[in-house]
């Protein structure tokens, strides 16, 4: 595949984010030389739900290059994708575009461009590859196809060699070899493996000893994942935040939205219930706060009662005294005094 270049992006770029700036949705699939991979499969494969569109993502890999934007037909859809950046899924209907990639905010800075087809699949469009070296170049994979049989939790797991200046490796996952002799530039093919727990070490190809990098990683059954390994083995001088690591991605449907009504992110539903459950509980928290005002205003109540009848019981006594007092007055001065007639007993 011939590349257009206007000019030539050699500066590192660090700072940006991502942003979609359309409906529109970037994409490039198999056209020329640059079939998408899928790696040698096994024999029985897992049977695969239709896709009626073309969802496409787009990867910035390239430890050299600068923040980029990409244009489909002209029209800009990402802008500003910073190194290590993995868009989401965006949706467009199958056919063939012209695609363009450029340096963020400079669209005559042109590292790549080239009409590119998609047909009704998932894909991973990855920029790899070192622009002074002159071997940047987008790598396209499709995405989630064809799996495997799958068995009782069972996840599927594949890897991309995208680091420029580590040798050929083994991917061990604990203590078992799960990929070999991956160089820069392959793809392996998608392995279903018991969901779990799993220390990932990447082994320089045939050293079962010596661990180049470790990580810890959780697969959920059903989950299909591409592990990326991406940066610098050694970096150059003066190069920050491009070391060498692994990206796990999850591949294909179950990603997240397309801009319209495109795949749902797995554990959209799990969010969903445990949002509904917080809701339930805080309506539980708030009847039985409206329950305890209740109960508060009535003790209010009561005691306003007996306060009442304190301050009545109070009067009664002082009356009483002021009896007692005249009838003592009225003894004294040979007066007969009427007797007091009952009282009744306040409620």
């Amino acid at each position: 595949m011939d590349v257009s270049r206007r000019s030539t992006i050699k500066t590192i770029g660090v700072a940006g984010g991502l942003v979609a700036t359309s409906g529109t949705a970037f994409a490039t699939g198999e056209y020329g030389d640059d079939q998408p991979k899928k790696g040698a499969v096994e024999d029985d494969k897992r049977p695969e739900e239709p896709v009626d569109a073309a969802f496409v993502r787009v990867a910035h890999f390239s430890p050299d290059a600068p923040n980029v934007d990409v244009y489909v037909d002209g029209a800009p859809v990402l802008e500003d994708v910073a190194y290590g950046s993995i868009s989401p899924y965006l949706e467009l209907e199958p056919g063939t575009y012209t695609v363009a990639i450029t340096a963020a905010g400079d669209p005559d800075a042109v590292v790549f461009e080239d009409k590119v087809a998609v047909e009704a699949a998932y894909y991973t469009v990855a920029a790899i590859g070192e622009l002074e070296a002159g071997t940047f170049r987008p790598e396209i994979l499709v995405d989630a196809d064809p799996l495997p049989a799958d068995g009782p939790d069972a996840a599927y797991v594949r890897v991309a060699h995208f680091s420029p200046d580590a040798p050929a490796v083994d991917i061990w996952a604990d203590d078992a070899p799960l990929v070999e002799n991956v160089s820069f530039g392959d793809v392996s093919e998608y392995l279903a493996v018991p969901a779990g727990a799993y220390t990932l070490s990447v082994r320089p190809a045939g050293d079962p000893v010596t661990d180049v990098a470790t990580f810890d990683v959780e697969l959920e059954a059903g989950t299909v994942y591409t592990g990326f390994a991406i940066g610098y083995l050694e970096p150059p001088q003066d190069v920050t935040d491009r070391e060498f690591t692994v990206e796990l991605a999850v591949d294909g449907e179950g990603v997240g939205e397309s801009p319209d009504d495109g795949p749902a992110e797995k554990g959209d539903d799990k969010k969903a219930d445990e949002k509904a459950d917080d809701h339930e509980y805080d309506d539980k928290k708030a009847d039985e706060k409206a329950d305890n005002h209740e109960y508060n205003d009535k003790k209010a109540d009561e005691k306003a009662d007996n306060h009442e009848y304190d301050d009545k019981k109070h009067y009664d006594n002082v009356e009483d005294q002021k009896y007692d007092e005249k009838k003592a007055d009225e003894k004294a001065d040979g007066e007969k005094v009427p007797e007091k007639a009952d009282k009744k007993p306040h409620a």
